[in-house]
């Protein structure tokens, strides 16, 4: 979950005789593929035996070799895929070659639970455009925190921890430059079990150059993307920053055009963490997949800070999100909501 981008995350499992002989799944992003290591672990038990695979097997030259050729090499009979791969070099050629070998192919199996461990590769593929994750901590009546401000911390360890588990599993933490200025974050990963992780970039959309030389996040390891404005100022950083120029146009536009040129950077999924303008900026753009929710048992009151700040819709008839899962994380709850397809 945490090392194969801008890859896919892709598991195989070879059976034989109703017995799991090998299984493997793709590591590292330039490293063997899910196939490879399977076939390895089967050995010459894989000749003659059924391959169960979460995404098409590539039929191309990139950084390894096809692993349909690999497949169709150990003498597999019958290939069972979830998800067919719309990346362009792939896109139903491993699928044809596979047959064209007398492999039985079977597609569709689990494929929803499979789309769900890349959800980013496909809107990137598909949509050129990462998928998108909004995140917010808020009391009970929908308050991100106190009225100066004051938001450390609304809501349990586990769900900070939990936080902490999505921006690893993200491309890209995505923020403010409000929420720069006022909380000076690191938004970098820490974990206690520490993972093998790759870098997760930090961007910070910051149309008029405002960050601060000495801000908390260029201190850390890893990428930083700053989206500015074409004719703004750019501070004086270290090589680790990009500087990004966003088109002067409507803040919708603008949001999309960033978003792609995150996609065209391999970016699968973004992590948004910010203040409620931003959020609500990002939501009345329609560029939000995906609300976490992290819901605390307390109320802050009605003068407290509200999650967005977006117009309110003409009518209550239609509602453009539906519930995806409710759990309980520590003392709160972590509610996520995703847009009606």
């Amino acid at each position: 979950m945490y090392t194969t981008d801008p890859n896919p995350r892709v598991g195989c499992v070879i059976v034989k005789d109703g017995e799991n002989v090998g299984e493997g799944w793709h590591q590292w992003t330039g490293g063997p593929h899910a196939e490879v290591f399977a076939l390895r672990a089967a050995a010459e038990r894989a000749s003659g035996a059924t391959a169960y695979v979460t995404l098409e097997p590539c039929a191309h030259h990139g950084r390894t070799p096809p692993c349909a050729d690999a497949l169709i090499a150990a003498g597999i009979k019958r290939v069972v895929i979830a998800n067919e791969d719309p990346f362009p070099a792939v896109d139903g050629r491993g699928i044809a070659g596979l047959r064209s070998a007398g492999i039985e192919v079977e597609t569709g199996v689990c494929s929803d639970e499979a789309r769900e461990l890349n959800l980013g590769f496909f809107s990137r593929v598909l949509r050129h455009r990462p998928y998108v994750r909004v995140k917010l901590a808020q009391s009970a009546d929908g308050r991100i925190a106190l009225p100066d401000g004051r938001s450390q911390w609304i809501t349990s360890a586990p769900a900070r921890l939990d936080v902490h588990r999505w921006r690893a599993r993200s491309s890209a933490i995505v923020t403010g430059i409000g929420t720069v200025l006022t909380d000076d974050p690191k938004l970098t990963v820490r974990l206690p079990e520490s993972p093998p992780m790759r870098a997760v970039a930090r961007v910070i959309v910051d149309r008029h150059g405002r960050l601060p030389a000495g801000a908390a996040l260029l201190s850390e390891h890893g990428p930083v993307v700053h989206a500015t404005l074409a004719h703004a100022s750019h501070p004086e950083f270290d090589q680790r920053v990009e500087h990004l120029a966003l088109a002067d146009t409507h803040s919708s536009e603008q949001l999309a055009r960033l978003m792609f040129a995150l996609g065209q950077r391999g970016m699968n999924e973004v992590w948004v963490e910010a203040g409620a303008t931003f959020s609500g900026a990002l939501l009345a753009s329609g560029l939000v997949d995906e609300i976490v929710l992290y819901i605390a048992p307390r109320i802050l009151g009605h003068r407290s800070l509200p999650a967005f700040v977006v117009s309110a819709p003409e009518s209550l008839a239609v509602s453009e999100w539906q519930w995806h899962s409710v759990e309980p994380v520590g003392a709160d709850l972590r509610a996520i909501l995703r847009r009606q397809p």
